[in-house]
C-alpha cells in the first residue's frame, strides 16, 4: 500500500441551481454520497451544502482520479434520489469545482464546509469557491500560452481559508 495524502475540496450544484436539497432530502443524500465514496476507498472528512449545492472534503487514493470519484458520486446519488423520490426530478449540473489542499489547510476547509448553512445565511460564503459553471475551466496555468482570461467575479485576492491565518497558497 503506497503512502498518500491527497486532499481535495469538491463543489458541485444542482441542475440550474434548483433548490432541490431540502432538509428531508439532505440526510439521505449525504449518507448515500459517503457510502459511494467509501466504495472507492475515499476518506470523506466533511460533506455539507445548501439547497442548491454540496461541498466535500476528501482524501482520494492514488488509483482513483478526481473525475471518476465525482462521476460516481453524482451519478449514483441522483439515480438513488430519483428512485426514492420520482416526484423530485433530481439532477446535478454538468461539471464540478475542485481545489487541492495541504494537510495544514484541511481542518479549516472542513470547518468551512460544516458551516455552509451559516455562511449562506449570513452571505459570508466565498464567492469564487461557490461559483461553478460549465464554462469555468479554473485559473489559467502559469506559463501557459492560453489566452482565455478568467472571469474576475470568480477569483479573489485572499484564500478562503488558511492554516493559522496563513494564506492558502
Amino acid at each position: 500500500m503506497p503512502f498518500w495524502r491527497t486532499y481535495y475540496h469538491l463543489v458541485w450544484t444542482t441542475r440550474n441551481r434548483e433548490p432541490l436539497i431540502t432538509p428531508q432530502v439532505e440526510a439521505g443524500l449525504y449518507a448515500y454520497m459517503l457510502r459511494k465514496a467509501g466504495e472507492l476507498g475515499v476518506f470523506v472528512y466533511a460533506v455539507n451544502g445548501c439547497s442548491d449545492h454540496v461541498h466535500m472534503i476528501v482524501a482520494i487514493p492514488p488509483h482513483v482520479c478526481v473525475a471518476e470519484l465525482v462521476k460516481l458520486v453524482k451519478g449514483a446519488s441522483s439515480h438513488e434520489l430519483n428512485q426514492r423520490r420520482p416526484d423530485l426530478h433530481f439532477a446535478w449540473q454538468r461539471g464540478y469545482g475542485v481545489v487541492t489542499l495541504g494537510q495544514r489547510q484541511r481542518a479549516d476547509a472542513e470547518a468551512y464546509v460544516r458551516r455552509q448553512k451559516e455562511h449562506h445565511a449570513q452571505t459570508m460564503a466565498v464567492a469564487w469557491l461557490e461559483y461553478v459553471t460549465e464554462g469555468d475551466e479554473g485559473p489559467r496555468d502559469v506559463g501557459s500560452t492560453e489566452t482565455r482570461q478568467p472571469e474576475p467575479s470568480v477569483r479573489e485576492e485572499q484564500a478562503p481559508y488558511g492554516a493559522h491565518g496563513e494564506p492558502m497558497f
